[in-house]
């Protein structure tokens, strides 16, 4: 099998398959689930944390093209994440009744986090295909801002050991793999909920890992360009992350769940990514 399918496969395994995981526990899980999946959301944000504090940042600097730019990269991570996400709740959130001036300026549920509420509220005025359709395209949009990022740290690590999977990819991708399953549980728990069926809810969660392997690509790709192209990656990476851990699932963990237990559960988290990358 030569790089690219070493690659993809890894990476379908950490994305689709992790991805789908998450999609059938959360099938098995009581609709009302909040206490779980806040712990299990807050413990995969810390692993993550772990990813980029301990790994991808690191790892950037390593490259030695000046901390400057490892920062910037980092920044504008974080500033396109943001962005994009902003555009995507600007406009679905005027089409969400209970979404007002009260709501808190995160996502405070599941169907919130994917914009799965946005696509209930077509089918409940019974809109056209094509309003279906957009607001299909804007969920899937919001899962991607996910976990395309998550496929650029294994690809540009993929890169940075000259197209061989070592075991710094591979625990990478373990990371991701075991983060990706408290993320599909948030795809399924929502859909089902909603009254979709759980076969099809689970399949679609699977589904939505398939950008993993999109961002592994481009991570790679980027990564394979030289040590500017690989702290890019790995910089823009880290940042997407981080958003969306401290600006999405840490703040949603809280309001699904009012306790500590999120905060010791993300500790809990990035100790075990730690451990992993470590070990």
């Amino acid at each position: 099998m030569g790089v690219i399918g070493t690659l993809m496969l890894t990476t379908a395994i950490a994305g689709v398959v992790g991805t789908g995981v998450g999609g059938v526990i959360g099938a098995l899980l009581q609709k009302d689930s909040n206490r779980t999946v806040s712990l299990l959301l807050s413990f995969a944000g810390g692993v993550m944390l772990s990813v980029v504090c301990f790994d991808l940042v690191t790892e950037a600097i390593e490259t030695q093209v000046g901390l400057g730019i490892v920062i910037a990269a980092v920044a504008i991570g974080v500033a396109v994440i943001f962005l994009l996400n902003h555009l995507i709740d600007r406009k679905t959130n005027p089409e969400v009744p209970h979404i007002d001036e009260k709501h808190p300026k995160t996502a405070d549920d599941l169907d919130e986090l994917i914009h799965s509420d946005h696509l209930e509220q077509h089918y409940a005025r019974k809109d056209n295909k094509l309003s279906l359709f957009i607001a299909g395209i804007v969920m899937a949009s919001a899962i991607a801002l996910h976990n395309v990022p998550e496929g650029m740290t294994i690809g540009a690590s993929y890169a940075s050991h000259n197209g061989v999977m070592g075991s710094a990819a591979l625990v990478l991708a373990v990371l991701i793999g075991l983060h990706n399953i408290p993320e599909g549980m948030a795809v399924s728990v929502p859909l089902i909920s909603g009254g979709m069926g759980r076969v099809k809810a689970v399949v679609i969660t699977a589904l939505s890992g398939v950008p993993t392997i999109v961002g592994a690509l481009l991570g790679y790709l980027l990564g394979d360009i030289g040590a500017m192209g690989l702290a890019l990656s790995l910089g823009f990476a880290s940042g997407a992350m981080l958003y969306v851990v401290f600006g999405e699932i840490l703040p949603q963990a809280i309001l699904m769940y009012h306790s500590k237990l999120p905060a010791f559960s993300a500790i809990a988290g990035m100790l075990v990514g730690l451990f992993i990358i470590f070990a």
